[in-house]
């Protein structure tokens, strides 16, 4: 019997803007800065469209899908897609 994973809740600030966001380690970060009432684009909600993308300025994510729609000179240039990202840290992201 697997024992239950314990989720840790992060903050995530999108740079510029004074308010703080709270999201769990199971929450993507576009369904929490939805939560908080933050506008944010978004269309497929599946890491294929991009329409989300943003830049991360600190911190650190992860992905449930094997490789989201990012290329590997993105990813190393600090781009998620919040959609499907996951916090694994507090996170600072902008808008790309």
């Amino acid at each position: 019997m697997a024992l239950p994973t314990r989720m840790t809740t992060f903050r995530i600030q999108i740079d510029g803007d004074a308010a703080d966001i709270e999201a769990d380690s199971e929450t993507s970060l576009f369904a929490a800065m939805a939560r908080a009432g933050v506008a944010w684009p978004v269309s497929c909600r599946n890491g294929t469209c991009r329409t989300c993308i943003a830049r991360l300025r600190q911190g650190q994510v992860r992905y449930d899908i094997p490789w989201p729609g990012l290329s590997a000179d993105e990813k190393e240039e600090g781009y998620c897609l919040p959609c499907v990202a996951r916090p694994m840290a507090d996170l600072v992201i902008a808008r790309a």
